[in-house]
């Protein structure tokens, strides 16, 4: 069964950082693009991040850039997304992403708040 499960998402002050992780199982994880979405309240999913497989080529929304860094670890099926200087507007629940086969993480909230 194909799953993902994502972890680390939590409250935290403007400015401050927080690391997700999402752990892949029941596919070839290293075979696989891996991506993080986000929802903000009343808006719509946007990607946030991308990661190719093996050879870790990444790209980001122009919002993301310079702030957030996507890595994964083919040996621990996981994928991260370090997330600095967080901002207000990062307030969202993050989904961690598999395109090809269309399969989505449970999600975790993250609110950036003083």
């Amino acid at each position: 069964q194909v799953q993902l499960v994502e972890s680390g998402g939590g409250l935290v002050q403007p400015g401050g950082s927080l690391r997700l992780s999402c752990a892949a199982s029941g596919f070839t994880f290293s075979s696989y693009a891996m991506s993080w979405y986000r929802q903000a309240p009343g808006k719509e999913r946007e990607l946030v991040a991308r990661i190719r497989s093996y050879g870790g080529r990444t790209n980001y929304a122009d919002s993301a850039k310079g702030r957030l860094t996507i890595s994964r670890d083919n040996a621990k099926n996981t994928v991260h997304l370090q997330m600095n200087s967080l901002k207000p507007e990062g307030t969202a629940v993050y989904y961690c992403h598999v395109e090809a086969i269309n399969v989505w993480g449970q999600r975790t909230q993250v609110t950036v708040s003083s």
